[in-house]
């Protein structure tokens, strides 16, 4: 082997190195805590939608300047390091009116057109935009009216919102008038790094002093100039449970004032429309959620992340438990708010097709201002094929939905299961592989001749543009 092959081989080892070790870092995302009178152990993550820094540094927008789309993404892009990225270096903040301002939509019941607004989490980025039709075409042309994502948390700039991140989700939002774009936004960085209780009081008080509003004013200022002033802001979801370092236990006070906060700034922003969405988990978790709500001026809805756990819990009593879902449909019509569902699905009860008629008649009894079932496995119907029984039910009652909702609630159907499995739905564009409760599917890769494919997850395969693969051959010719 000549020096110069020794050399050549050395880099692909390196680069394989990089690779697998950036995987690891990105495997993390927004999981989702239990819910029901004690703490329960987390859902699995869902991979972090960590945007690569580009070779060239991208200019910040002025509000007013126009954003270049980011629907075509380039062929190549250099790998994400596992080595932390410092934040940028704050501005100085912009202090706001201490009084609440009042949202400019006023919070009142929610109408008969807005209750049928349902979708489906997807993906993070643009493959979740596109996936949107696919699953609208499997409901036999059903009206999919709202778009879910989640800011990062990994770090401030990305909790920012950076253009190429949020472009192709304003595009679809502007394609039609009456859709809603949901954005989970994370209320501090590190959001998934298992910080300790006393660095999360000591970052909740930091934040209600107002040492973080400059990230929320420019997120605002991001969206507005993206022509997407009505987002439904999703802020600091599940901080009831354990699983976020934006939770409220360590110090509710502080974070009742923080949330107040950034939704002051938020709404500061000349243009904005924004809705926030006080969204905590079903059940008590970690800490009962009304202490740890922020008051009726600054929340416009409330909604309640409702997974079908734990093990053996039935509808009946996931309804009936203390701050469960009655409890949750009482106490918004007690402050005069829509509730929501902004992620709900299948979980340690596997297939059942029972939480799934029973939630969905839920919904349709108590119509919430919108909806979006969790679509990756373990919780998925459509992008998951190993829960038959509910993916069935959900297309027999969601197909062909449009803007009216149901006259009448949709009630249970008979609890007898057929004797024969229904057929697996599968996507219209069908994965290569079964996904898993940490990976969304991704695109069919033809794999190379002769060479070893890499599974690196999905984002690092996401920004490479496809599969890294190890040829088998390379090592053998002689030099």
């Amino acid at each position: 082997m000549t020096p110069q092959q020794r050399t050549t081989r050395s880099r692909r080892l390196a680069v394989v190195a990089a690779a697998v070790a950036a995987s690891a870092v990105l495997a993390s995302g927004p999981g989702f805590a239990a819910g029901a009178g004690v703490v329960r152990v987390a859902d699995p993550p869902a991979p972090t939608p960590t945007v690569p820094r580009p070779a060239v540094p991208e200019p910040v927008p002025e509000p007013a300047a126009a954003v270049q789309t980011a629907t075509t993404l380039p062929t190549t892009a250099p790998l994400p390091t596992a080595a932390p990225v410092a934040p940028v270096a704050p501005v100085a903040p912009v202090t706001p009116t201490q009084t609440p301002v009042p949202s400019t939509v006023p919070s009142t019941e929610p109408t008969k057109d807005a209750a049928s607004a349902f979708g489906a989490y997807l993906d993070y980025g643009a493959r979740g935009v596109a996936r949107i039709a696919e699953l609208s075409e499997w409901l036999g042309g059903a009206k999919l009216r709202v778009g879910h994502t989640y800011l990062p948390g990994d770090r401030w700039r990305n909790i920012e919102g950076l253009p190429n991140f949020l472009d192709a989700w304003a595009k679809w939002r502007l394609e039609r008038d009456d859709r809603m774009f949901v954005l989970n936004v994370p209320m501090l960085e590190r959001n998934e790094e298992g910080l300790s209780d006393t660095e999360v009081r000591k970052l909740l008080r930091q934040g209600a002093a107002g040492e973080f509003d400059h990230h929320y004013r420019a997120l605002a200022e991001r969206l507005v100039a993206l022509k997407v002033p009505d987002t439904v802001i999703v802020l600091g979801w599940e901080m009831n449970g354990i699983t976020y370092t934006h939770r409220c236990g360590p110090d509710p006070e502080a974070w009742k004032k923080y949330w107040n906060r950034i939704v002051s700034t938020m709404r500061s922003v000349p243009g904005q429309k924004f809705k926030f969405d006080f969204t905590p988990s079903r059940g008590k978790d970690a800490i009962p959620w009304t202490q740890c709500y922020p008051g009726d001026d600054t929340v416009d809805i409330f909604g309640m992340d409702a997974y079908d756990q734990p093990t053996g819990l039935s509808f009946d009593d996931q309804v009936k438990e203390p701050y469960g879902l009655q409890a949750h449909v009482d106490f918004a019509k007690a402050h005069g708010k829509p509730i929501s569902y902004p992620e709900w699905g299948l979980f340690r009860n596997g297939d059942n097709a029972e939480y799934m008629r029973r939630m969905l008649a839920w919904m349709d009894e108590h119509k919430p201002l919108y909806n979006t079932l969790t679509d990756y496995c373990p919780h998925g119907v459509w992008q998951c094929r190993q829960n038959p029984r509910a993916s069935a039910v959900y297309r027999s009652l969601l197909s062909g939905r449009t803007d009216e909702p149901s006259t009448t609630p949709t009630t249970p159907a008979p609890s007898v299961e057929p004797s024969v499995e229904p057929t697996t739905p599968v996507p219209t564009t069908v994965p290569a592989k079964e996904p898993t409760e940490e990976h969304t599917p991704e695109p069919s890769v033809e794999p190379q001749v002769n060479c070893l494919p890499m599974d690196l997850g999905d984002w690092v395969e996401y920004w490479l543009g496809g599969k890294l693969c190890l040829r088998l051959d390379w090592w053998s010719r002689s030099g």
